[in-house]
């Protein structure tokens, strides 16, 4: 009756032990038009370096563990294809996914409008009213060509309910705050 005891808490905390390695792992998707910077943005969190010369993506995985709150979550970051209007976000990118990176240029206006589009064609995959998300602009530091204000992405983000954030991958500007982010579901 013991030995089948100790089997029993042995499988119980074996369970527990895989449901807590279960919870501390994280995938978050990147999303957004061509060329606003995707890739430069999760390989510049993912190894601290900014990649000059662009090769369209076609799809990418990283994986990183990083510390919030005291805690260690295993972040497997999917860099995406660039999304237009035409093309048809994939069921992959929808679901399972604990968080998403809506990522537009500043230097972009029709970029900021896709990821409006986006973020509807999440809504309709997952059949939810609402995800986790963050809405990042990047190159920030081409201000003089800006195109959209940081006001402009600070309304959307309060109609979405989640935080907005400008980064610059190039300079390494606030890279960390918008990976190790509430809105991510961490």
């Amino acid at each position: 009756m013991q030995a089948s005891a100790k089997k029993l808490h042995r499988s119980q905390t074996s369970l527990h032990t895989q449901m807590a390695n279960q919870q501390k792992a994280r995938r978050i998707a990147v999303l957004g038009s061509r060329a606003v910077g995707k890739s430069s943005l999760v390989i510049q969190f993912c190894e601290n370096h900014f990649v000059e010369s662009y090769y369209p993506t076609i799809e990418n995985t990283f994986t990183k563990t990083i510390k919030y709150r005291g805690h260690e979550f295993s972040v497997e970051i999917m860099d995406t294809a660039g999304q237009d209007e035409f093309s048809i976000l994939s069921s992959h990118q929808a679901t399972n996914i604990h968080g998403y990176v809506l990522a537009y240029s500043i230097t972009s206006k029709s970029s900021f409008d896709m990821i409006k589009i986006i973020r509807d064609k999440i809504l309709n995959y997952t059949g939810m009213d609402n995800v986790p998300c963050i809405i990042a602009g990047n190159k920030s530091d081409l201000n003089i060509q800006r195109q959209v204000s940081e006001q402009e992405s600070k309304e959307l983000a309060a109609q979405w309910h989640c935080p907005s954030i400008e980064v610059s991958a190039k300079h390494n500007e606030n890279i960390s705050k918008y990976f190790a982010c509430r809105g991510l579901s961490l």
